[in-house]
């Protein structure tokens, strides 16, 4: 039992491939892709027939897409980048 203790080592943060600041990216990240969305959100056009003009404002068709889209480039560069982690690459000789 206390030999399987010994074996077994608490993970260093160098040993975790996601650190603080990434997580912390990935959130914003995700705020701006929630946010995008809502952005987007409106009435459609009325069950009445009558048309609705607000269904092409710069708002909805321009402004929340591109957060959305801005939000998940954000995502894939807080999950790709080390931000400040040293990388172990072996220098070649």
């Amino acid at each position: 039992m206390k030999k399987e203790k010994e074996n077994l080592r608490r993970e260093s943060s160098t040993d975790k491939p996601l650190g603080r600041k990434n997580f912390i990216a990935m959130g914003i990240a995700g705020a701006m892709i929630v946010l995008g969305f809502l952005l987007m959100l409106g009435s459609a056009n009325g069950t009445d027939g009558n048309f609705n003009p607000d269904i092409f404002s710069t708002r909805r068709i321009v402004v929340g897409p591109f957060i959305a889209f801005l939000g998940f480039v954000g995502m894939a560069i807080a999950i790709i980048c080390p931000f400040g982690r040293k990388t172990n690459i072996p220098a070649e000789k």
